[in-house]
């Protein structure tokens, strides 16, 4: 499995080279870290699994000495992967540039955001196809400005706000609970997944 994952990484080294250049430039316009961090993890992600995704390829995958299992599973390690590097490259850079520390509330949201959101696309992306998830997003795009534009005007003010309300929370427990939820999620979409792609016909 450990080709597998270099193999992800393989393909993605040109975003991964160009990857620090770009958040540099978003460091500088002091745009949210969060944000930032979320949409390039999750382009990353996607773009790695977007990769494998036609049938010659899981045919070629198949046809090696890897269980399905394996395939999948390279698939939820390199996630991870992916999003540490994202967020250590982030924590580096804020360090670098601001003399700031970035506060470990903000690391801890980041990733446990892009781990509820792989543990809802995977499975999707498993069972249909990324396309269809890419229809999705621009219906969902749709929806979203209407509703800025005709029913919560001030809903990106709200989400901020909710952002640093959850940031400014006191209590550890919150935060214990929310990792772990992200955790059980994670995994249970990681079994989910692995039972759909064995029962996948190429």
């Amino acid at each position: 499995m450990l080709n597998l994952l270099r193999k992800d990484v393989f393909l993605q080294k040109k975003t991964l080279l160009i990857l620090p250049a770009a958040l540099l430039v978003y460091l500088f316009l002091d745009v949210s870290m969060i944000w930032v961090g979320l949409v390039f993890c999750l382009v990353i992600i996607m773009n790695a699994y977007i990769q494998d995704e036609k049938s010659s390829t899981h045919m070629l995958l198949n046809s090696l000495p890897y269980s399905r299992r394996e395939i999948v599973s390279s698939k939820y390690i390199a996630a991870l992967l992916f999003t540490f590097i994202v967020v250590a490259t982030i924590f580096l850079g804020k360090f670098a540039i601001h003399r700031e520390i970035m506060d470990w509330k903000q690391l801890l949201l980041i990733v446990s955001i892009v781990m509820i959101s792989i543990s809802l696309i995977f499975p999707f992306s498993y069972q249909f196809q990324s396309r269809y998830l890419y229809t999705a997003s621009i219906v969902a795009f749709g929806i979203y400005l209407f509703v800025i534009n005709f029913v919560i005007p001030n809903l990106n003010d709200r989400i901020r706000g909710l952002t640093k309300t959850l940031l400014d929370l006191p209590h550890f427990d919150f935060y214990l609970i929310t990792c772990v939820s992200a955790i059980v999620l994670y995994s249970g979409s990681w079994i989910l997944s692995i039972r759909i792609y064995k029962n996948k016909v190429f």
